[in-house]
């Protein structure tokens, strides 16, 4: 009796150790580790691409992906052509379509089934999330979505990471408002299972309150916006563009308004670790972000090399792109501001796009 109780606990051994996957997000020993307790390095506004007003970022959502970022946040606002991802207007900036920008993922993940990817999407409109479940099936992205079996996920309920990649589960993704789980459990109430700290902040102070949530912040997961902006007004409107000027210093491993720094304020408050660190330009310091998460982590600094895009590279060698003076923004209207990269737009237009926004947020 007792070789047959042996052999049968050696044959779930080997069942087990043959579902479990070898690695997931580039370390074995993040497979045994609950997807709350794993500290990603997310892009804000991750289709935002370019070198224009309202960009955040200099590289597409694949070599995003390719570099290490395993947190994409969006922004989704409906157009005449369907959902697509905008910067608080579409007639500001235009992402593309929500179908299309899932495509590319999709096409990521199923490359690289060991990882796992979190989508944090933003409904600015508070669309219905049916507009939303149609798009997730004819992209695809459906597929590989985790659901979770209840609208609140207890820290300690969260799967492990090899969990989802065995199950072929590997993306995570929230909705901030309208979140329905009955009829669209894929997407997961934000709010109820993590918060967030304070967004467009223009000092590097990083001081780690609850900005927003529905819950109890001691028993969620919690995500940080590190990025800093530089805030203007014109005609009474408000607005926020990345403080490109500092990205070598807000982007950087430690020192006074680093991620290193905006998280030790954050530890010292709540006891543990960011899950979820969303940048601006994320490769203007190279691998410093990566670095930070793997520290978090507890694994191995990342082999590969992150180089930095046209933006990020202009903002850090010549301190300067990006520079809108506040005695131009508050010129007359017909005035011209010198924008990202030499772009002159005119004031009467800047004006006409951005009227009636009230807030723009960058």
């Amino acid at each position: 009796m007792f070789p047959s109780i042996t052999l049968a606990a050696a044959a779930l051994a080997l069942l087990s150790s043959t579902l479990a996957a070898d690695t997931c997000n580039g370390h074995a020993e993040l497979c045994s580790r609950l997807y709350s307790n794993v500290t990603f390095i997310g892009a804000h506004d991750s289709y935002a691409v370019g070198d224009g007003l309202a960009d955040n970022q200099d590289k597409n959502v694949t070599a995003q992906l390719n570099d290490g970022i395993r947190t994409l946040q969006l922004q989704a606002h409906n157009t005449d052509d369907g959902v697509h991802l905008c910067h608080t207007s579409c007639s500001l900036q235009d992402g593309g379509s929500l179908e299309d920008y899932f495509k590319s993922v999709v096409s990521w993940v199923s490359s690289n089934p060991n990882d796992v990817v979190t989508i944090v999407l933003t409904n600015p409109e508070n669309l219905a999330v049916s507009t939303y479940s149609s798009i997730l099936t004819s992209s695809g992205i459906a597929d590989y979505m985790y659901q979770p079996s209840s609208s609140q996920i207890a820290l300690s309920d969260w799967p492990t990471l090899g969990e989802l990649v065995d199950q072929k589960k590997t993306v995570v993704a929230f909705l901030d408002y309208q979140a329905d789980f009955t009829s669209e459990p894929r997407l997961i109430d934000e709010f109820s299972n993590m918060w967030e700290d304070a967004y467009n902040v223009v000092d590097a102070s990083f001081g780690c309150s609850v900005n927003r949530t529905s819950g109890s912040p001691s028993s969620q997961m919690y995500l940080i916006n590190h990025y800093l902006d530089t805030s203007y007004s014109l005609g009474g409107t408000q607005f926020w563009i990345p403080n490109q000027d500092q990205l070598n210093v807000t982007n950087s491993e430690s020192g006074d308004g680093s991620i290193g720094f905006h998280v030790g304020n954050c530890v010292s408050l709540w006891g543990r670790n960011p899950n979820h660190i969303l940048l601006d330009f994320y490769d203007a310091a190279s691998n410093s972000p990566f670095n930070v998460a793997a520290s978090l982590n507890g694994v191995s600094a990342p082999a590969n090399t992150v180089t930095a895009g046209s933006g990020a590279t202009a903002s850090v060698t010549s301190g300067s792109t990006a520079k809108v003076s506040q005695s131009s923004l508050n010129s007359s209207a017909g005035g011209e501001i010198q924008l990202m990269k030499g772009l002159w737009i005119g004031a009467g237009v800047m004006f006409a796009v951005l009227g009636g926004v009230g807030r723009v947020l960058m």
